[in-house]
């Protein structure tokens, strides 16, 4: 029985061994302990998210941030601390923040993600939570040497920038729609444009490979050119929209223009991802999917190109020109992830390291009101003097314990002859008692009533030569009992104080629950509006008080409930030693009527 107690026992501590093991593993993936939370993110390309039909290479994801799935207060106000990492937890990745808003809570960061497979969902984790953190992000190092231009358009009434390291920037600008599709996009009202400088990256060459795309917002059906590059030879690259149809053109020097075949109109005020592929033959994507081709390819064009112009009114947002050709599978995964309907990114829950500032612990203590903090107080208090009562009392009952065990030792030794005790306590060297031993014996319960009962021993002996009277014995046995109460009383000394703990306590902590849920429940009814995320702080601040008498408490009833059982043995073990002394007490100076009393 014995051994299969053991096996249960090591089977449990091995278990617990590796919780332990696994937590400090856990604790010690964290990329950075400067940094206080993190996000676990999901970029699911298959059948349940972006629906790809390939695996693609490094990609640029956007990572659009809320305040559904992002606490924007734990981050710093300009988002500098965000960091992104892969999914060993080791290796940093190249990103950029084109927005970060704490006000409106919306943020939008570009990602660079070493490979997005359709069949398996890539994992990168999000750190945020670091006040000295300052920026580190770069849009130039976040895109390849094949991305030529990129606009985000995220100034206000500026030229744009190009985010990419080619610095192709906008040479005039148009007016700025704050509430684009991805942060500010370019407002365009029939009569402006954006030129693009001249460059002779930017220049075409016949046959060159290009993807072109731009997020478009049409109100009503128009035609119109929304992107154009022409020379003085007549070579052309055009996009636009006919009464609302997206189409693309190319004309060769000296020829006429080549136009897809129009489809579907976009012109329902929303947005639209458009996108041009020359592979070298033209292909027209809209909203991710192919619809038109062109059996053409790109023409020589030494000249800068213009977004918009005479006849476009509406919206563009994210234009990007690279020169090679995407994959569908990249197409599709722009116009699914940047669109608001984002069915690639996937956000975990929040993680934060252990700490009394940061994660769950650190909302309720934000959370915790007046009264609460005042109940917490009083109860931490209580708890202080508990533990100091359990550390002393129990200290004082050890110390009596091994003090008796070291008496009777030497009591015993002895056989009770006084005489021979006294020699011994008096001169424990010429005993050749141990100094240690000599000391626990000294400060015992035990000695302390066999002191008493020497005393009055000695005390009647005087008195009365031929031995001790039942009376004698009597007289002494109360001493002895009396001293007994006493060094009990001693023992239970400050025990009260464990059961005002153990009673108080947890009535103390309900009270400051009760008053917490009244100001919480309160404070909605003031305000006018339920919201979940309002008052679950509220309540679990106000919990706390109840789970810190519960934590004063439990330990002091445990504690009690062990101190007060030691007490009971060690006045046992003094009754036990009281009736032992008095017996051999009368069986060595007692007369006749001493033994009639002890006899009955």
């Amino acid at each position: 029985m014995f051994r299969k107690l053991n096996h249960s026992l090591t089977a449990r501590l091995l278990a617990g061994l590796a919780l332990l093991w696994c937590g400090l593993a856990q604790a010690d993936s964290w990329w950075s302990h400067d940094w206080s939370y993190r996000k676990l993110i999901s970029l699911e390309a298959g059948a349940a998210g972006a629906a790809l039909s390939g695996d693609l290479g490094s990609s640029v994801v956007l990572v659009r941030l809320h305040e559904g799935v992002f606490k924007f207060s734990d981050a710093n106000p300009d988002g500098s601390d965000l960091r992104f990492v892969a999914e060993d937890d080791k290796t940093p990745l190249k990103y950029h923040v084109e927005k970060f808003d704490p006000v409106f809570n919306l943020a939008f960061v570009w990602v660079q993600v070493p490979a997005v497979k359709a069949g398996t969902p890539v994992k990168l984790w999000m750190y945020y939570g670091n006040a000295k953190a300052g920026v580190e992000g770069s849009s130039a190092g976040t895109y390849d040497s094949s991305q030529l231009l990129v606009y985000h358009f995220d100034g206000k009434g500026v030229p744009p920038v190009d985010a990419t390291n080619f610095k192709h920037n906008a040479t005039s600008a148009v007016g700025t729609d704050e509430g684009g599709l991805i942060g500010n996009s370019a407002r365009f009202d029939g009569n402006g444009a954006v030129s693009l400088p001249a460059s002779p990256s930017l220049n075409l060459t016949a046959g060159t490979m290009l993807t072109w795309s731009a997020w478009v917002k049409i109100a009503a059906p128009s035609s119109a050119v929304i992107y154009s590059q022409r020379d003085a030879s007549g070579a052309a690259f055009v996009v636009g929209a006919a009464n609302g149809s997206p189409y693309v053109a190319v004309a060769q020097a000296g020829l006429a223009p080549a136009q897809t075949p129009l489809g579907g109109s976009i012109a329902d005020d929303a947005w639209h991802h458009l996108a041009v592929v020359a592979a070298p033959q033209l292909t027209l994507y809209v909203d991710g999917a192919p619809t038109a081709t062109l059996a053409q390819t790109l023409p020589t064009i030494n000249a800068s190109a213009v977004l918009g112009g005479a006849g476009f009114a509406g919206e563009i947002d994210e234009l990007q020109i690279a020169k090679v050709a995407r994959e569908p599978a990249a197409i599709r995964l722009a116009a699914v992830n940047q669109g608001t309907a984002d069915k690639l990114v996937s956000f975990g829950g929040d993680e934060a390291q252990s700490g009394a500032g940061t994660g769950y612990f650190g909302i309720i203590l934000k959370s915790l009101t007046l009264d609460a903090w005042v109940c917490i107080v009083i109860l931490l208090m209580m708890m202080m003097a508990a533990f100091y009562v359990m550390w002393i009392k129990g200290r004082q009952i050890g110390r009596a314990f091994k003090g008796n065990a070291a008496f009777l030792e030497i009591y015993h030794a002895r056989e009770g002859d006084m005489h021979a005790l006294h020699e011994a306590f008096d001169n424990p060297s010429a005993a050749g008692l141990d100094e240690n031993h000599h000391s626990l014996a000294q400060d015992s319960p035990l000695m302390k009533v066999f002191n008493t009962g020497s005393r009055e021993l000695q005390s009647r002996l005087k008195k009365h030569k031929r031995g001790l009277s039942a009376q004698s014995l009597e007289a002494i046995r109360a001493s002895l009992h009396g001293t007994t109460i006493r060094e009990t009383q001693a023992l239970n000394r400050l025990m009260v104080l464990l059961t005002i703990a153990i009673s108080g306590g947890p009535f103390i902590g309900l009270l400051g629950t009760v008053m917490g849920v009244m100001i919480t429940f309160a404070s909605v009814a003031a305000a006018g509006d339920v919201n979940i995320n309002a008052i679950a702080p509220g309540i679990s601040a106000a919990l706390a008080a109840t789970v810190t008498g519960l934590g004063v408490a439990i330990p002091s009833l445990f504690g009690y409930n062990y101190l007060l059982t030691r007490s009971k043995e060690c006045s046992t073990e003094m009754q036990v030693f009281v009736d032992e002394f008095v017996t051999r007490i009368a069986e060595n100076h007692n007369d006749a009527g001493a033994l009639a009393a002890i006899a009955q």
